[in-house]
């Protein structure tokens, strides 16, 4: 069972265009709407390779509402937290003449306290008394950073195993908490541990590591991606299939990666998994939206190297 926290959930606005000119009017033959934000996109990922979800989400608005409408045609399950703040927008325009994205994410609204308490308490409610996994993703909201180092003591004292994904200001509070997994980005890890970002990999992974104790699993994009424990280095080459889509990528290597622990794989397993939900996702908009077809058909063509 994964327990998703959604803390900065939003509504994904995704064009697709020939070519971005800025200053200009762009017309599009639709518009890919999506329940999104790092918790929401990790939480599809996991439910379609086979994973039992829930999210606690804070939804508020009209834009909030839209949401909950979207999570309804999925069949994602969902315990929704109102707030009186607006759930915010994020768009993505993708260039087909130069394959890039560009985007414009709003930032997510301070959590007022009665929001917090009770969003902390729905998710003590939805966790388990023992095992499965808290996964906790994305930025602290404004003024919130200790709140996902919060949830991470929040899902020791269960007994629950924690996954988290953050940056910034949050992370080292967060790691601090106890984890048992980590997963960022080279460039967050390199943030992290003041190196700069063209450090070698491994050897941050296992920085990291010594630091939190935890299964550090770092991404680097189309280069693929390093995970440790207690045991093994491992690094996964990715395929070279290279979508239009990224966004949501990350993310969907999480749900990936956690699917796979969860149902008790090892971490070679999990990370073959991660990568396949990953490059899956770059396929087609809408963040998460790919299909079990093809997850199992890109998993099949996952390379993963031991670095023990």
């Amino acid at each position: 069972m994964i327990t998703v926290a959604g803390l900065t959930p939003s509504l994904d606005l995704t064009y697709s265009v020939d070519s971005l000119r800025l200053g200009e009017i762009h017309r599009v033959p639709e518009v890919v709407r999506c329940a999104g934000g790092k918790a929401l996109n990790m939480a599809r990922a996991a439910a379609t390779v086979g994973a039992a979800t829930t999210v606690v989400a804070i939804l508020g608005g009209a834009t909030g509402r839209a949401l909950s409408e979207l999570l309804r045609v999925e069949g994602l399950s969902v315990v929704t937290v109102e707030s009186a703040a607006e759930t915010r927008i994020c768009v993505s325009v993708a260039s087909a003449d130069t394959g890039r994205l560009t985007e414009v994410y709003q930032e997510a609204a301070p959590i007022p306290t009665e929001v917090w308490g009770a969003f902390r308490s729905s998710l003590q409610q939805a966790l388990p008394h023992a095992g499965g996994w808290l996964s906790i993703s994305g930025r602290a909201p404004l003024g919130s950073v200790a709140m996902i180092a919060d949830l991470v003591r929040l899902g020791r004292d269960r007994d629950v195993a924690v996954a988290v994904d953050t940056h910034s200001e949050a992370l080292p509070e967060a790691l601090s908490a106890g984890p048992a997994l980590v997963k960022i980005n080279r460039y967050e890890a390199a943030d992290l541990l003041g190196l700069p970002a063209d450090s070698d990999l491994r050897a941050m992974a296992g920085a990291i590591r010594a630091r939190s104790g935890a299964t550090v699993v770092l991404t680097d994009g189309v280069a693929g991606s390093v995970a440790v424990d207690g045991t093994v280095a491992l690094h996964a080459e990715a395929p070279a299939r290279v979508g239009r889509y990224p966004v949501g990528s990350g993310d969907s290597f999480l749900g990936g990666l956690l699917a796979a622990l969860d149902e008790g794989h090892e971490l070679r397993v999990a990370l073959r998994n991660a990568t396949a939900c990953g490059v899956a996702n770059a396929l087609v908009p809408g963040q998460g939206h790919f299909t079990a077809e093809s997850f199992a058909e890109i998993a099949a063509t996952v390379q993963i190297r031991d670095l023990t």
